[in-house]
């Protein structure tokens, strides 16, 4: 069992930046590769990126190449997203999951765990 816990999110304007936390507890972290995806009012929750158990491998989103970077820290049991140059349209909840997978990928089904969310608002 793993428990999940994200921070970070509030209210940014366009253009500007915010790092998303996820903090895990419980089995460590290196059992797990890790994504985020997110949520925005009336629509499917999406993929937005993943990072695998050795930290090796990422991937993106299409919508976020260049932009957003997932990354974590074993020390700290925790995974970042840092997202850049955000859009109006990026405002969502965001979730962190965790993948028994060595490199989950961009489907939902692959992961076991998810956090609670936490909301991020950009303004225009």
């Amino acid at each position: 069992q793993v428990q999940l816990v994200e921070s970070g999110g509030g209210l940014v304007q366009a253009g500007g930046s915010l790092r998303l936390s996820c903090a895990a507890s419980g089995r460590t972290s290196t059992s797990y590769s890790m994504g985020w995806f997110r949520q925005a009012p009336g629509k499917e929750q999406e993929f937005v990126a993943t990072i695998s158990r050795s930290g090796g491998s990422t991937s993106y989103a299409d919508s976020v190449k260049g932009r957003f970077t997932v990354s974590r820290d074993y020390a700290k049991n925790t995974v970042y997203l840092q997202m850049n140059s955000l859009k109006p349209q990026e405002t969502a909840v965001y979730y962190c999951a965790a993948s028994a997978w060595v490199v989950a990928g961009s489907q939902k089904s692959q992961y076991d765990y998810w956090g609670q969310g936490t909301q991020v608002t950009v303004s225009s």
